[in-house]
């Protein structure tokens, strides 16, 4: 038995052994490309790794041959290959600055369409967690809606408005969750307020008549902890606001719970007025 475990042991020492020994070998062998004087061979090489999907290496030599290659025919391909190299490394940022460079340094390609798209999907690709700040998120959605601005006959229209569709469900879920934490802390006005902002700011949301139903429930909460003075114009709002809500969303299913507030606003309103 000990053997056994001898012989196991010993095969994971070579085999961990032969995995870096084969590593230092690609490392040496990668050192000796790149300080490498041909030029001509390096090119080849950057294109074999690009292929092979080796895009650490193949970005390390296309911008050690930069000086070289700027201005000749393969130029061009070369620096789209570059910012594809960083995309493909998900180095975003770097992505979307050569994406941006290629755009502005050859206007005139073929590939610049899809360069300007790629520049404003980096973004996206960026677009945090919906708990974290979501400035790549908002450009995201401009530079998309930019890109079919300037390229409206593009095939990659239906996949920039499915992302602005994707980036702006984000931002309203940030912010609805904003409003429900107000409203969990217990500031309920401001928690009202914001869920108006929200439904202010995406009318289309199929979530329009839960927004305005909150909206509602906490401006009620609010009202009902004011000082007396102010009740009564408080609690007037509440009933407009549902009579609102009843004209707009006729078939949501919080009727039943608009109707309850508004009919316990009328009792309050009932005893302040007597």
């Amino acid at each position: 038995m000990n053997k056994i475990i001898s012989f196991i042991v010993c095969c994971c020492i070579l085999t961990a052994c032969s995995h870096k020994t084969v590593k230092i070998a690609k490392s040496k062998s990668f050192s000796k490309i790149i300080r490498s004087k041909d030029y001509e061979y390096k090119y080849k090489m950057a294109e074999q790794f690009y292929t092979e999907k080796k895009y650490s290496f193949a970005q390390q030599l296309y911008e050690d041959l930069f000086p070289y290659i700027k201005g000749t025919e393969r130029y061009e391909d070369m620096f789209y290959k570059v910012a594809y190299c960083y995309y493909y490394q998900r180095d975003y940022a770097n992505a979307e600055n050569y994406f941006k460079t290629f755009t502005e340094t050859f206007p005139g390609s073929k590939k610049a369409e899809e360069c300007d798209f790629m520049r404003a999907y980096t973004y996206f690709k960026q677009s945090p967690a919906v708990s974290l700040d979501q400035t790549n998120t908002t450009k995201a959605m401009n530079m998309m809606q930019a890109f079919i601005n300037t390229h409206p006959n593009s095939p990659r229209i239906k996949e920039a408005n499915t992302i602005i569709d994707q980036c702006r469900e984000k931002l309203e879920e940030k912010d609805a969750k904003s409003a429900q934490l107000y409203f969990d802390m217990g500031y309920f006005k401001a928690a009202s307020i914001a869920y108006s902002t929200v439904n202010e700011n995406f009318p289309d949301s199929r979530k329009g008549d839960e927004y305005k139903w909150k909206s509602i429930e906490a401006y009620y909460k609010y009202a009902e902890l004011s000082f007396e003075e102010k009740q009564q114009e408080r609690f007037e709002k509440i009933v407009a606001d549902c009579t609102d809500f009843n004209e707009r969303f006729s078939d949501s299913k919080h009727l039943q719970d608009v109707a309850k507030i508004k009919n316990q606003s009328l009792e309050y309103l009932k005893k302040i007025k007597k």
